[in-house]
């Protein structure tokens, strides 16, 4: 059975805007959309949603950078996100962002070099009572040690 080919970044784009374009402020959910399809909003689709929705550019990117969520490069195979908020701060999150920083050699927001990890910060996941919680693609992990996150890391990478 042949294949079917690739579509192109464009026609992607499009045919999301298409599927949203109704959506009451059709930008955020378009946004959610392009990063449940290609894992990332890749900076060549900011002028076509601005040219699709009549916005500026400037929104369309305005909108990209401003929230955490959408990321611009692709995402590592795996993702790690740390809580950053004030209950997982008070036991030991901070140690757990310096760590991961530190073995992986990337900040929040980056992936490594070979593309097995990417690092993300998160302000708050609801598991307060068990902190500092960790989440590894879907799974989330609470009152993680610096050595379980070591192993955790040394597992995804």
């Amino acid at each position: 059975m042949a294949s079917l080919p690739a579509q192109s970044l464009e026609d992607r784009v499009r045919s999301i805007v298409a599927r949203h374009r109704d959506d009451r402020g059709a930008l955020m959910p378009i946004l959610h959309a392009v990063m449940e399809d290609m894992g990332y909003v890749d900076p060549a689709a900011i002028p076509i949603l601005a040219e699709e929705l009549n916005l500026s550019r400037a929104d369309v990117h305005g909108v990209v950078t401003f929230y955490h969520d959408f990321r611009q490069t692709p995402p590592g195979r795996t993702t790690v996100r740390i809580c950053r908020a004030e209950a997982c701060q008070a036991v030991g999150g901070r140690t757990l962002e310096e760590r991961a920083k530190t073995r992986l050699g990337v900040g929040f927001g980056e992936t490594t070099d070979d593309g097995a990890v990417s690092l993300e910060q998160v302000f708050c996941f609801g598991n307060c009572a068990i902190g500092p919680t960790v989440q590894v693609d879907e799974r989330l992990y609470g009152r993680v040690s610096p050595e379980q996150l070591d192993h955790l890391l040394e597992v995804t990478a």
